[in-house]
């Protein structure tokens, strides 16, 4: 029935105006019109060239064995990966780096009171899971870059373990100083949890996946369903990446051999708190003995106990220890030269390395690339060549902190800002819905290729889908969006994935692209992150990998032949706006929410809505919200759409002469450069991209506008302020650059 429905929905939203018409005849971005159709030619023959069964059969190779950085199957995958791009054709090396690497030797958590209770730690082997009793070479479960610790407390549930959920801990008068907080994993990013909990004075941090956002609650668990059983874990990096991501003892530098690495004692991104991840089996002991008030509605997960705050029971023990190694790590780089523009780089990457066998995180994306770039290297048999560089990328240590591909572009930073004009980026892939982010100069580009690319489930292209989805799943903004614009919006870029170093570092226009949404969940990090499972629940049949490989390739393939980059403004011009009316109504509903806050401090309200039998703590007022003057950087947006829409009037549909097309690239994928400043953000210099970048305390989350989102979040009125002029000049000397390309026409 459900199924049902959307089909009808779907064949309602095709039959209607809203989606647009196809363009199979029409003019690809930066391509002339008979070079569009001679491009539609060589991208139908590189789909003919495309294969499920090398999907399937590279997986089950690449997964057969845990491969997580420093495993020695780690590096024979890295071996086999480059030794395919030879067979196909490409200039292929393997760039190595070492990096610090902690693995654990000690693990303990137990209950000490009301009684004595060891957690297990461990997820057992299924039968039905071929590879998942390869204990010899796991990794236990554990999080990448916790300090060693052996503390012992008064157990805290704090839910999320966000900031706002320690300030509703503070207005219940609970507080964490010298105790040890579970959380459960959701809300943010697992880094930011043991981050946060220090800051408030916790001595250590327990995370645990609760079967409401990542199990039983959502369907039937593995193996018999796909989501995680009671045993599973999810490992993770709790690296403070939003200071840094890459080797914590290398800022700034690649760790190559003789790079000059501070002391582990002072690296800022190591946690400060000793920290573990468990199963919700391991937590739910934990959660029973829990005494203290019941937790509010939103913050009750779904094992059967009653939820509640604790403070005083139980007691609880964590002890960790670990091997502080440097271990090898290793990048693929394989090139394909341009013959006419081999100084300007088509970058394409996904990373090899896994918690453990890493199916779908990340094989499922690497297969899809190298499925792409063999159809490509057959492509160029049949004597073509693209005009930019093609360069694939297989990253090393992603998962630790995007550390392989973060040492890379350090190393390569001089080389990169000339020649790296965008960078294309995958990861996991599943069955479902085509999603993409990235850089909005580069929005109308991605939407015309999805528009181009056929969905494997039903008759429409993955575009169309998307649209549908928006229209019928999406909050009202964006099915707003979805029935109104022309191009789907890309979401914005925090972090989580190789594409951090380019974009937020370097200042280099990236897209992050994927498929999912129908592929369930629960091997995410675990040992159950398998063939088996994936072959069942993620995507059988490789269709969605094959979708994976067309809507990359066929960007690819149009970036590295156009003769002019697809670059375009007005979608940027458009975003920034938002981002622009969001910061502006920020500080208006602070001061409203400032004002009435106070108003019930100072009357007494609050006393009189309080629960008589919960210890409520009274708050202190807040300063009023000053008025920030914003009129610098809504003159700077203003200039930046005269600029967007001067360079589409002057380049509708026009191509420059072949004389100039070279230097308009140029300027064109250097504008992306323009929105980064060497400074960075404040007290986090390595994260420069003005724009977009994760947030201080959102972790994989983005933050638009960061200088001036976060200080308006934090209420540092005074750097609001001056972030508002940085950020307004940002944007004009963005505008400068777009200019510069109009007058080239």
């Amino acid at each position: 029935m459900y199924r049902s429905f959307y089909r009808v929905v779907f064949a309602l939203v095709l039959s209607s105006s809203i989606i647009g018409q196809s363009t199979a005849n029409s003019a690809l971005m930066g391509f002339s019109p008979d070079s569009s159709q001679a491009q539609r030619s060589l991208e139908a023959k590189f789909d003919s060239f495309l294969k499920a069964d090398n999907l399937r059969d590279w997986m089950k190779r690449l997964s057969a064995r845990p491969h997580h950085l420093g495993s020695p199957y780690g590096k024979e995958n890295a071996d086999f990966i480059a030794s395919q791009f030879r067979s196909w054709g490409y200039d292929t090396k393997i760039e190595s780096f070492d990096v610090l690497f902690p693995t654990p030797k000690t693990r303990l958590v137990e209950m000490t009171a009301p009684e004595k209770f060891t957690l297990r730690l461990n997820e057992p082997t299924l039968k039905e899971d071929a590879t998942s009793g390869q204990q010899n070479e796991q990794l236990p479960t554990y999080n990448a870059y916790s300090v060693d610790g052996d503390v012992s407390g008064p157990l805290v549930y704090v839910n999320y373990g966000t900031p706002a959920d320690y300030d509703e801990l503070e207005r219940r008068g609970i507080d964490v100083k010298g105790k040890i907080v579970i959380s459960r994993y959701g809300g943010s990013w697992r880094g930011i949890k043991p981050k946060v909990a220090a800051e408030r004075g916790a001595v250590g941090c327990i995370i645990y996946s609760d079967p409401r956002n990542d199990g039983y609650y959502q369907g039937d668990v593995y193996p018999k369903g796909p989501y995680r059983n009671e045993n599973g874990v999810q490992r993770g990096s709790v690296m403070d990446m939003p200071l840094h991501p890459g080797d914590p003892l290398t800022k700034g530098v690649g760790a190559t051999k003789d790079a000059k690495r501070i002391d582990i004692k002072g690296a800022p991104t190591l946690t400060k708190i000793p920290v573990l991840p468990i199963s919700y089996g391991d937590a739910l002991p934990l959660l029973k003995n829990l005494d203290g008030s019941v937790v509010p509605e939103s913050w009750r997960g779904a094992l059967p106990t009653t939820y509640r705050f604790g403070e005083n029971t139980p007691t609880v023990r964590l002890k960790l220890e670990f091997n502080w190694d440097i271990k090898p790590i290793y990048n693929v780089i394989a090139k394909m030269a341009g013959s006419e523009r081999p100084d300007q780089w088509i970058m394409r990457g996904n990373h090899h390395d896994a918690w453990v066998n890493g199916a779908e995180d990340p094989l499922s994306g690497e297969v899809a690339m190298m499925e792409e770039a063999r159809a490509v290297a057959e492509l160029a048999k049949t004597g073509w060549r693209p005009k930019r560089t093609i360069v694939y990328c297989s990253w090393d240590a992603e998962e630790q902190g995007l550390i392989g591909s973060t040492e890379w572009v350090e190393t390569h930073a001089d080389e990169l800002r000339q020649k790296a004009a965008v960078y294309i980026n995958t990861d996991s892939n599943g069955r479902g819905f085509l999603g993409i982010g990235g850089s909005h100069t580069l929005e109308k580009f991605i939407n015309e290729v999805g528009r181009d690319i056929p969905d494997p489930q039903v008759k429409m292209s993955v575009w169309e889908r998307a649209r549908a989805q928006a229209i019928v799943e999406g909050s009202p903004a964006q099915r707003s969006d979805a029935m109104s614009r022309d191009d789907l919006r890309i979401y914005a870029l925090g972090s989580g994935s190789d594409y951090t170093p380019f974009l937020q570092h370097l200042g280099i226009a990236s897209l992050n692209i994927g498929f999912g949404g129908e592929d369930g969940g629960g091997s995410y990090h675990s040992i159950y992150d398998s063939y088996d499972h994936y072959t069942r629940f993620g995507d059988p049949g490789f269709a969605y990998g094959i979708a994976l490989s067309k809507v990359c390739g066929h960007a690819v393939l149009r970036l590295a032949s156009a003769e002019t980059l697809p670059f375009e403004f007005t979608n940027f011009a458009d975003t920034v706006g938002l981002y622009v009316n969001e910061v502006t109504k920020l500080t208006d509903t602070m001061r409203e929410e400032t004002k009435l806050m106070n108003q019930a401090i100072s009357s007494g309200i609050l006393k009189a809505v309080q629960d008589p039998k919960e210890t409520f703590v009274v708050p202190k007022p807040k300063a009023v919200v000053p008025y920030l003057d914003f009129s610098p950087l809504q003159n700077a947006l203003a200039k930046l759409k005269d600029s967007a829409g001067a360079y589409k009037r002057a380049s509708g549909g026009k191509q420059p002469s072949a004389a100039t097309q070279k230097s308009l690239d140029e300027i064109l994928y250097k504008t992306e450069r323009a929105l980064t400043r060497t400074e960075g953000l404040p007290r986090r210099d390595w994260f420069r991209h003005q724009i977009y970048a994760p947030g201080f305390y959102t972790g994989y989350g983005v933050k638009t506008l960061p200088g001036v989102r976060e200080a308006i979040e934090q209420r540092d009125w005074k750097e609001a302020g001056e972030q508002i002029v940085t950020v307004s000049r940002t944007i004009e000397n963005f505008a400068a650059e777009i200019d510069r390309a109009a007058k080239v026409f």
